[in-house]
């Protein structure tokens, strides 16, 4: 995450308890800070749209930006210093007002970063061979299920995942299951490929489908639970009635449908489908997998994942568990986006 300088933090608190002020009163506050810095430092908050600017001339004044709740700044290290029953301002319900807080979730810079990126993707991907494609994809989808099933506490080393994958030997001193892990995401992943047409709109039997490969052989009820689950680490409970259930999933397809753009889309699929948990186990993997499926049906570059950290991860989720605050995972997506394309299908 974007993490705030002292400074910065300090006056970004002093918006909070103030509402609104002028750079000179900022620079009055911090004492010992040139006008010039604070100047540097406001700029750089209003990049991040943490804050916002009013009025003109001598009459501007700086404010939080707090028009949306989901880009909200936490400070996620102080944030996860507190245990779960410790941490204040927790929604421990699912909100279905979440459907109606994440419109222009990306700046207009994060935007032109993802746009340039893309053309960068697509120009390349049709100079590869048929051989290198296949190589290509075939990388990114041991990486990925690797990765994804790291997340979910799978022990498989990358090596013993490619053997896998690649010659269908499973590794000594490991579970049954967890090969079958891995080996659901490759096959879920080849599946999205080549149905990716399907995925340029979504439906609650689509995001099924994929949830069947996901959990296949694993003993997992497929389609939509029918039982409460709970998740580790966090208070946050989902949906417990399975009509309700279906209304999440359904209000869910509804706002990625209408998202602008393809980042939105992907990104909104999963958080959201993260979120309202809407199956027995898989969830979180579904969720991954899910937004590739849109990616990919937009001839955008599929995640792997390979990159990010664990804790980082599980605690974006938490933070939109908790606070619908979608900024951190936002922020790992953008990161996870910029790794996949600089680093896949490139000649």
């Amino acid at each position: 995450m974007n993490k705030l300088t002292l400074r910065q933090q300090k006056i970004l608190e002093y918006f909070r308890k103030n509402s609104r002020a002028t750079n000179r009163e900022v620079a009055v506050f911090l004492r010992d800070v040139s006008r010039a810095t604070v100047v540097r430092d406001l700029d750089i908050l209003l990049k991040q749209r943490i804050i916002r600017k009013e009025g003109k001339g001598r009459n501007v004044y700086y404010e939080e930006n707090s028009s949306s709740l989901s880009l909200k700044y936490f400070d996620a290290e102080e944030y996860f210093k507190k245990g779960p029953d410790e941490r204040t301002g927790v929604l421990p319900r699912f909100n279905f007002e979440i459907f109606g807080l994440l419109d222009d979730v990306w700046n207009k810079e994060e935007i032109a970063e993802l746009q340039k990126l893309d053309e960068a993707y697509r120009t390349r991907v049709p100079r590869l061979s048929p051989l290198e494609l296949k190589k290509e994809f075939e990388r990114l989808s041991i990486e990925l299920s690797w990765k994804s099933s790291q997340i979910e506490g799978n022990t498989y080393s990358l090596i013993d995942t490619e053997i896998l994958l690649k010659e269908s030997k499973e590794a000594a001193g490991h579970s049954k299951e967890e090969a079958v892990m891995i080996l659901n995401h490759k096959n879920a992943l080849e599946y999205i490929r080549d149905k990716r047409s399907d995925f340029s709109t979504l439906s609650v039997s689509k995001i099924e489908n994929i949830h069947a490969l996901i959990v296949h052989n694993l003993g997992i009820e497929k389609g939509l639970r029918k039982r409460p689950v709970g998740v580790v680490g966090t208070r946050y409970r989902p949906l417990d009635n399975e009509h309700q259930i279906r209304e999440a999933a359904e209000k869910m397809v509804e706002t990625v449908n209408a998202a602008r753009d393809i980042f939105s889309k992907a990104l909104l699929s999963v958080a959201l489908l993260s979120y309202i948990q809407p199956f027995e186990d898989g969830n979180k993997r579904t969720a991954r997998l899910l937004g590739n499926a849109v990616l990919l049906s937009h001839g955008s570059c599929p995640l792997s994942y390979r990159s990010v950290s664990e804790s980082d991860y599980k605690k974006a989720m938490i933070l939109f568990y908790e606070q619908n605050n979608i900024r951190f995972f936002k922020e790992l997506f953008l990161e996870q986006f910029r790794f996949a394309v600089n680093n896949y299908f490139v000649a």
